[in-house]
């Protein structure tokens, strides 16, 4: 193997690893979202099959939530 093949190795390797972890990820990210929003349905409804409106709870939750990235009102 020459310097130029190695180069090539690598980066090669960078690339496709790269891209299963961001795969990962984001498969990740899509289980902890709908686990999240089913703990807020659970705790909005309190088990029954309406909830009670006006508790503001997204905003509270964005409010104590802040130092965990991506956890804002919006998101």
């Amino acid at each position: 193997m020459n310097f130029e093949n190695l180069l090539i190795a690598i980066e090669e390797t960078h690339v496709k690893l790269n891209r299963k972890a961001i795969s990962q990820v984001n498969y990740y990210n899509t289980i902890r979202n709908w686990l999240i929003g089913y703990f807020i349905i659970e705790f909005e409804q309190y088990g029954e099959d309406r909830a009670t409106y006006g508790n503001a709870v997204l905003k509270n939750l964005a409010g104590k939530l802040i130092h965990i990235k991506g956890m804002s009102m919006t998101n």
